[in-house]
Parts: structure tokens; sequence; C-alpha cells
């Protein structure tokens, strides 16, 4: 005989003065984007023990929740490029490959891109995250922070549950816009006189992958049509893994201000271009986009807001000489990708034989000796950050940040021993490993 729910509840206030719940860590990462993935996975292989901490309820910052759908700066440009960072970037490839149409490589002609599905990518880093034995704290906002003698000793986030403190010897600022620096009352920049748009990403299956449009003609007709539309930006593309008939479409220009407020509004005028895109494609483009229906908008997708004031000011100069730093910690090839006005964006690719690389002191806060910064906050220049702030080398800097963070111990992210650096940042800076054979070059993928 089946036994009766139980109807019983007790009834709880609030407990007046309540001390926060403490969690104590070797280091702390602050976003859990690619560069705070690649931080926290690498920490731990060091023997660490790591904290993760996300605004968002869930693992992988845009690279999963805002549908970024392509890994780019991960390889040298040409369509024989070789392999610009390795280690946790091999451990992610190695797993989509194996997965059934989650990972595609177009190669060519000029740059590498990578494209991938963003299910398959966020299982990864959940997956990876547990079996590291990484402590996660999602849905997390800064409240405070404590420094002393020029180094932070903790930080307050609140969550829907309740505040936590988490007390580390070494933080990893991944946020994005440099939300632990700025919070710990560190100088940060912002671009002076122009706006950076981010992107609203939609995914749309039940594509024709047979009728779809190349990236110029869908430009074009943008150019033509767009005021018809509402459209703003006035150039789009899209990305495909053959045989899935789902195409991740980037054809929108959102502002992303820091004001709370204003925040909230661009987010949703955001959805409002990227449905304006969908009708766009659907009636310009009945061949392939006919028959699409909207799978899901991401989150917004941001490029540059907020940096650190680092120890080096990365140059577009210095990206454009491919100067190899004494620090370099990573490099890159991918073009300078500055999206700063609504309807375009400017778009300038180096030679095939071109690398330009990042130095360990442009992600070092100059007034601070145990925070690294990792991703699209670290400190550059609106261009060259714009060229650098890819997933690629975004990996690579989360790798340096844990290494630094590892060296220095109780002591300053300034003065670490750079030989040790150097030789456990040599492969993301010298190595030359090409991942395809001939035939596998064969592939390739539409661009839209």
């Amino acid at each position: 005989m089946a036994q009766s729910p139980s109807t019983e509840t007790i009834t709880l206030r609030k407990e007046a003065g309540a001390t926060p719940h403490r969690v104590k860590a070797d280091i702390c990462v602050v976003g859990a984007g690619i560069a705070g993935i690649s931080a926290a996975l690498q920490a731990a292989k060091l023997g660490r023990k790591v904290v993760i901490v996300d605004s968002q309820p869930a693992l992988g910052g845009q690279a999963v929740n805002s549908i970024i759908a392509t890994f780019c700066g991960l390889f040298s440009n040409g369509t024989h490029g070789y392999q610009f960072t390795y280690g946790i970037a091999d451990d992610l490839l190695s797993f989509l490959e194996a997965q059934d149409k989650a990972v595609f490589y177009r190669n060519g002609p000029r740059t590498t891109v990578v494209y991938y599905d963003e299910v398959a990518l966020g299982r990864w880093v959940e997956s990876s995250v547990l079996e590291a034995g990484i402590t996660p704290l999602l849905g997390a906002m800064i409240s405070d922070t404590r420094m002393e003698n020029g180094r932070i000793v903790a930080v307050d986030f609140l969550t829907r549950y309740g505040p936590v403190t988490v007390e580390a010897d070494g933080y990893v600022d991944a946020s994005g816009d440099a939300a632990l620096v700025w919070q710990a009352g560190l100088p940060c920049r912002e671009p002076a006189n122009h706006r950076v748009f981010g992107t609203q990403m939609v995914v749309l299956e039940n594509i024709d992958e047979a009728g779809q449009p190349s990236k110029e003609l869908i430009s074009e007709r943008m150019k033509e049509k767009g005021d018809a539309y509402g459209l703003l930006r006035r150039e789009g593309l899209g990305f495909t893994i053959p045989g899935r008939g789902i195409a991740a479409m980037n054809m929108t220009h959102v502002e992303t201000p820091l004001h709370p407020v204003e925040a909230s509004a661009k987010a949703l005028e955001g959805k409002e271009q990227a449905s304006r895109a969908v009708d766009f494609l659907r009636a310009e483009f009945p061949e392939c986009f006919g028959a699409a229906r909207v799978r899901s908008f991401g989150l917004p997708g941001i490029r540059q807001t907020r940096w650190i004031a680092g120890s080096h000011h990365l140059t577009v100069d210095e990206i454009r000489a491919g100067t190899k730093f004494d620090d370099a910690i990573g490099r890159t090839a991918w073009p300078i990708e500055l999206h700063d006005h609504g309807d375009g964006h400017h778009w300038i690719v180096f030679d095939e034989d071109h690398a330009h690389y990042i130095p360990l002191r442009s992600l070092v806060p100059a007034e601070c000796h145990n925070v690294v910064a990792a991703g699209r906050c670290i400190d550059a220049d609106s261009a060259a950050l714009s060229s650098v702030r890819v997933m690629g080398p975004c990996i690579a800097m989360g790798m340096a940040a844990a290494h630094a963070l590892d060296l220095a111990g109780s002591g300053s992210v300034h003065q670490i021993d750079m030989d040790k650096m150097r030789a456990r940042v040599a492969d993301n800076v010298e190595k030359q490993h090409y991942r395809w054979s001939t035939d596998d070059l064969a592939r390739t993928a539409s661009v839209y």
C-alpha cells in the first residue's frame, strides 16, 4: 500500500547577524569563462586547492552561455597553420573531437577557426571542474574586497542563498570586466572616446545547408535592405558544423555599458536586433533559412568594457611588429577585430608567418602582489586587446595566471622566478605542432 506524501513544514526566520559562509583556498578564480576555467584547471593540475566563482548560475561564461560558437586565434594563419596554445587547449579539443559532430575546423584561407557545439563544450567544462576537485561558487556577485599591504586577503560574495567569503593566497581576475580589480579599488582602464559593441548570438535550427549563402552575399544584402528590417549592423556571418542543420548567427551590434540599469535595457534590445536579423534571413534567403527556427538566444556577448592597469600596456604597434617579450606567456595571429562603430568593424589581417605575443606584465596589476588577470580584461589599448581577447590566447592567459600564482606562493607575482615561468609556458610561446595531415586539410566549412 502506497504511503501518503509528507505534508509537514517548518517555519523559519533569517537569523540576525548571521556570519557569512567561509571558503578557504590556495587560488580563487573570479570568472568561469574559458580564461577562468583554464586558470582553475591548470591550478588544480599544479596541486592547488581552487575555488572558481561566477555571477551566472552556470559554468562556461560566454564560451558556453553566450554561444560564441568559435575558438579563434588558436592556430597560426593560412591553410596549414600550426597550433599556438596547448595543455588545457589539447584537453578541450580532444574531448570535442571524440563527440559526434561537436567540432569542426575551418582551415583558411587566412585564418583557422574552430566551430564547436556549445552543449558539448558545457559538458566538458562541468565534468572537468568536478573531476579536478575544484569548488564552484555560482550565482555569486562581489560585494566587497579586503586588502592588506598590497594583497587581496578576502573577497565577499552575495548569492541568493546568502553571503560567502572566500579567503585565498592568490586570485585570478577572469571576470571579463576587471570586476575583482575594480572592486578592490585598483586602477582600471576604459575606452576614452568610443564604444566597443558586443553581439547577441542566435542559434537557428532546421536550416538547409545546401542553400546557404556566402558571408559576402549576406553582408551585401544587409547593406541594401537593412533599413527595411531595422538592422543596426550591416554585415553578418554564421557558423555551421556540416550535417547538423544548425547555424550560430553573428549579425548584431549591441552596446554593452557598465551601468547596471542601462546594461539590462541593452540586453533586451540585443534580442530584438537578433529577432529582426532572423526575419531578414528568412525573407531574403528562403532556400537556406525559410524553414529555420530559433533554437536559442545566447546571453549578451561582450567584447571589451573595462580592463586592468597592468605593469605593461600592450599596444597595437607591438602587435603589428610581433614584439616577442622576454616575459611572453602566449601568442596568437588573430586579426585586429575592433567593433567600435555600429554598422561594421575594423578587420586587419596579418601575414601567414606573423605571430604576436602577450607579456605576463600585462596580466599583473601594478599595485597588487597576488592578483593576475586573464582574458579580455588584461592591460592593452583597444586595438591590441581586440586581437588577443579571443579564446585561443585566453586559454594561454588562464594557464599563465595559474603558473604565476603557483610560483609566487605567499610572495609577489612581480618577483617570481622568470626562468621557471618561461619553462612552464614554453609550449604556448614556442611549440609549432600541426594538428592535421594533408588529407585533413581538405575539410572545409561555409562561413556566411
